[in-house]
């Protein structure tokens, strides 16, 4: 499982996990019953306080993404009904639209500029040219 961390976003690093997990999940890229790594293991891989990565597991777990069975693991759940898929996909988006302005304003850009660039990108998808993932310059 590939997540990437931003320590400087100013989004809670336990909100970024959770945000990337949720997306991995919503994009079918993390499959139900598929085992996660453990807190520790995953603490371990990111860097990150032990704690920090429990917290997001925990809270996962309440909103019946993940099942943590003590002594077994970590596992992703059976797909939510409809509803709830879509509530994940809005939640996901909602996370990705926050990161996207979030280092927009880091970077000092203005609404105007943030909303030209974003029709820009909007008319060259609907031309057929999807947008793709880049890393943000740090």
């Amino acid at each position: 499982m590939d997540l990437k961390l931003d320590f400087r976003s100013g989004i809670p690093i336990y909100v970024q996990i959770m945000d990337q997990i949720k997306n991995l999940i919503a994009a079918g890229e993390l499959q139900p019953d598929e085992q996660l790594p453990t807190v520790r293991q995953l603490a371990s891989d990111l860097r990150v306080n032990f704690n920090t990565v429990a917290r997001a597991y925990r809270l996962l777990d309440e909103s019946g993404l993940i099942s943590t069975q003590h002594g077994r693991g970590t596992y992703i759940l059976s797909p939510p009904a409809a509803e709830a898929s879509e509530r994940v996909r809005r939640q996901a988006l909602h996370g990705l639209t926050r990161s996207y302005l979030a280092h927009a304003h880091r970077l000092g850009f203005s609404q105007a500029e943030v909303l030209e660039d974003l029709h820009r990108q909007i008319e060259g998808w609907k031309n057929g040219d999807p947008p793709e993932a880049e890393e943000f310059p740090r």
